[in-house]
Parts: structure tokens; C-alpha cells; sequence
């Protein structure tokens, strides 16, 4: 075998659209070249220009996922980067909300601040030993619960390929085009036109193009709603804040689609995620519901409303998830919901299907009353945590925060 480095990103260069077609066009040629790749990549560039034409036409387009482009977007809308992050062929690096004061401007900003502070004095006070940095942290995390998806209020590294970014852009011009009256929509279309507008002049290849029906995969189809299902691979239908989707759909061998973002469910009685460190505090509990609520009255989509969402994969990738999300340092949201996910996934596994229950039960543990809990990831089997614990195996599911 012999290995070559062909072509890398270099830091401060741009790359041209020119230039990543042609060597496109070179990729292509290997698939039926007579000769040898050195000479493919000597060729007269006409040649490769009507390679290049030849398989944009044919829509053999999977030779234009060889160049890549790293992308910087600083203020992107949280609802874009969830966008960007659900079309998995892709690798972005975020800012992470424990480590942003989110800067935003009247009321939002306003209830954030409030709610800033009160979790700052409450995890101290409930966790006196959580160092005042990591309290500040966790404090932020929670706060952003206020902060609307629309925010332009992260900042995001972002590599694609060509052929990738090329296929986004059409399937927002299609959304851009597509009539609605749904308010979500409505208020998406402008952010989804402000990246198509910025992005295609750089990257946007004509013809370069999806022909096989598909749209943006984070919003499943009108009226569209999946039964759940468990086996080898499994469907469930979840209820989560925005917040826990953006972090879940990280896991990019997953499937995870928005069921549906019901209006008139909202008008009517919005769905609110509670903290868990409110939850006690029923006076607290009722002014953070009403914030939540005010801000969407408002026109905005606060990360805290809980939304509909489907998740499919394969068991193999399910039991990664929760090596990842089930330990103290995971967002509590999302540790909660993974665990629940993993106790149903466990309860509704056919009995036929020994292989698959024998497989998940190496990750659960019976409680008193004989029904299975998800053990958290440092007591999993052939798990080795190399990160310092701020709770414990026996406090991961029940911390405050």
C-alpha cells in the first residue's frame, strides 16, 4: 500500500471553488483512469474540466465530498448551527454555553441576568463545594434555557465538504421558497436567507445540486409521526427542550428529527423545562414557567420550551450515546433523558431477541423493587473514566444541577 497526502487545509488560505472542482475532477478520474494517478493529476486541465461537467450533469457528485472548506461563523442563531449539525457529514467545533455570558438585548437579556444570578447563589448554596468558576459555569448553562434559538449569539467552527455545503444551500432554498404560515417558519426563512446569500457566493457550485427529494433532515414531514420500536435498531419518540437537542444530535451515527413544533399546543399551554435545582421551589418554578412563557409570547423560542422529537439508530450506537451522556459532568437534561431512554429501550426489547437484551443489560442494574436503572458510564463494564468526578456513580441521576 502506498499513502500519499494529496491535499490539506491550510489555515489563512482559501480555497477557491475553481480549485476545488478541479481537484474534484482529478478524484473522479480515478474511479476508470487507464493509467496511474500521477498522470491524472498532470492531465490538460480541458480534460478535467469536462470530467468535472460530466459528473455534475450525471450527478455523480460523491467526488465533490473530497474537498473541504473550513468555515468560522461568529453570532449564528442557535437554530442554524442545529440545522448545520443535524446533516452529519460535517465536523464543528461551538461554543459551549457553559463557557459564554450570553449577550443578547432587552428582555431576554434582562430575564437572563435574573435567572444568571439566582442559579449562581443556588447551586452555591446547595453545592457549597463546586469551586465559584464551576458554579459560574453551571449557572450559565442553566440560564440559557431563556436565550431564543434565534439569538445571534454563537460562535461556531464549521468544515464541510463541497458537495455537502452545495446540497445544504439547496435544500434552505427550497425552505426559503416553501409557503407557510406557521410562525416558526416564518421567522426561520430570513435567518436560513442571510446564510444562503453569505455562504453560496464563496462555495455555490450551479448544478451541484440534490436530486433525490430530500430537505433539511431536523424537521420530520407535516402530520409524519413514527411508533416506537426496539431491536437491533430502535425508534422512540422523546419530549426535550431545544437545549437537549442541539446536544444529542452531536451524535452524528443517530437520527433525530423535530416531530413537529405544534403552535397551537403552544398557544394553548406552552411545554416548559424545569431545572431540576427549581423544582423544590414552587414559587421559583412558577416564575421561571412565566418568563419562559412571556419571551415566546413575545415572538421568541426560548431553548428552555420542550419540543417533540424522534431518535433512531442502531443498539451498537445508542450504548455510545450513553457513554457519553450518562455521567455527572453531562448536562442534566440530557444525562436524564438518556437514561430513560435506555430503561425503556431495555423494558420493551422483545425477550426474543436475547442477544439484544443480553446487551443492554450489561449497562443497567436492578433496583430493590426488581426494576432495571441505567447505571451511570464509570460503572459500565471495560469503561475507564479518566476525568476527575464531581458526583459519583451513585449520584449521577440524582444531582440537583
Amino acid at each position: 500500500m502506498k499513502t500519499t497526502i494529496l491535499g490539506s487545509t491550510k489555515p489563512g488560505y482559501q480555497l477557491t471553488t475553481d480549485e476545488a472542482l478541479q481537484f474534484a475532477g482529478h478524484e473522479a478520474g480515478i474511479c476508470y483512469m487507464p493509467d496511474t494517478l500521477e498522470d491524472i493529476f498532470n492531465e490538460p486541465e480541458s480534460k478535467t474540466a469536462s470530467r468535472v461537467k460530466m459528473t455534475l450533469e450525471n450527478y455523480h457528485h460523491s467526488v465533490f465530498g473530497h474537498p473541504f472548506f473550513n468555515f468560522s461563523f461568529e453570532g449564528i442563531p442557535k437554530i442554524l448551527a442545529m440545522i448545520l449539525n443535524n446533516e452529519k457529514v460535517y465536523t464543528t467545533s461551538e461554543k459551549s454555553a457553559r463557557y459564554t455570558k450570553m449577550q443578547t438585548s432587552g428582555r431576554e437579556q434582562q430575564l437572563y441576568e435574573k435567572w444568571l444570578a439566582f442559579f449562581y447563589g443556588r447551586i452555591n448554596c446547595i453545592y457549597p463545594h463546586i469551586p465559584l468558576g464551576e458554579a459560574n459555569k453551571l449557572a450559565q448553562e442553566n440560564a440559557r434555557y431563556l436565550i431564543s434559538v434565534f439569538t445571534p449569539a454563537t460562535t461556531m467552527g464549521y468544515t464541510v465538504s463541497l458537495q455537502q455545503i452545495n446540497y445544504i444551500l439547496g435544500w434552505m432554498k427550497d425552505e426559503i421558497d416553501r409557503p407557510t404560515d406557521d410562525k416558526f417558519f416564518i421567522k426561520l426563512k430570513p435567518v436560513l436567507q442571510e446564510f444562503y446569500d453569505q455562504v453560496y457566493p464563496l462555495v455555490g457550485v450551479k448544478g451541484l445540486r440534490d436530486n433525490k427529494g430530500r430537505k433539511l433532515s431536523l424537521f420530520a414531514a407535516p402530520g409524519h409521526w413514527r411508533e416506537d420500536e426496539f431491536g437491533e435498531t430502535y425508534c422512540v419518540n422523546t419530549e426535550g427542550s431545544f437545549a437537549y437537542l442541539a446536544q444529542a444530535q452531536r451524535h452524528r451515527t443517530i437520527k433525530y428529527e423535530i416531530c413537529y413544533i405544534p403552535e397551537s399546543d403552544f398557544d394553548s399551554n406552552p411545554r416548559v423545562y424545569t431545572p431540576r435545582c427549581l423544582e423544590q421551589e414552587i414559587r421559583a418554578d412558577t416564575e421561571w414557567r412565566e418568563d419562559i412563557i412571556s419571551l415566546y409570547n413575545a415572538g421568541e423560542y426560548p431553548q428552555g420550551l420542550l419540543l417533540s422529537i424522534n431518535e433512531r439508530g442502531t443498539v451498537e450506537d445508542f450504548i455510545m450515546k450513553c457513554k457519553e451522556r450518562l455521567c455527572g459532568h453531562a448536562q442534566l437534561e440530557t444525562c436524564l433523558v438518556t437514561r430513560d431512554t435506555l430503561e425503556l429501550y431495555y423494558e420493551e426489547v422483545s425477550y426474543g431477541m436475547s442477544g439484544v437484551r443480553d446487551y443492554l443489560g450489561k449497562f443497567v442494574e436492578y433496583d430493590e423493587l426488581n426494576y432495571a436503572c441505567a447505571r451511570a458510564r464509570c460503572d459500565f463494564p471495560n469503561f475507564t473514566c479518566t476525568q476527575p468526578c464531581r458526583f459519583g456513580p451513585e449520584r449521577c441521576f440524582t444531582r440537583l444541577v
